[in-house]
């Protein structure tokens, strides 16, 4: 059963809410997806860390912008495309909610992609198709 509810990000009035509203694609993924640590321990690497952590991390920097630099009070609204704090709550809620029995940093992923889509970034529809063509390319390489 979906979950939908919204979360206040903080106490100062004002303050957007999280939008928690469960989202089909991302559903999908939570239910299917296997965790790194299995597919690690399946083909034999010791990296604890999947290859994809590197570009998920930059991606949240690249979109917060100079907001993880400055004082929470100084980001210009409209400066950056997800500020990290706004992330960073987005996230906690998240996950202690839709994605709590998804390991980390499966979970973070899904809560960015969540973020991104309730906030504009992605069209559901295009991450779809997107996920599509990078299993399509991962399979030919087999």
């Amino acid at each position: 059963m979906p979950i939908s509810r919204k979360n206040d990000l903080g106490s100062d009035k004002g303050k957007q809410e999280a939008d928690i509203a469960s989202i089909a694609l991302l559903e999908d993924v939570r239910n299917r997806g296997r965790a790194w640590e299995d597919l690690a321990a399946q083909y034999g690497v010791t990296n604890p860390d999947p290859p994809w952590k590197v570009t998920l991390d930059a991606t949240c920097d690249l979109l917060a912008a100079n907001s993880s630099v400055v004082p929470h009070g100084q980001v210009v609204p409209g400066s950056c495309a997800l500020p990290l704090l706004e992330r960073r709550a987005e996230e906690d809620d998240l996950s202690a909610t839709i994605y709590a029995d998804v390991p980390f940093p499966e979970r973070q992923l899904l809560a960015l992609a969540h973020s991104m889509i309730r906030h504009g970034l992605v069209n559901e529809d295009e991450l779809a198709r997107r996920m599509k063509e990078v299993e399509r390319r991962l399979n030919s390489a087999t």
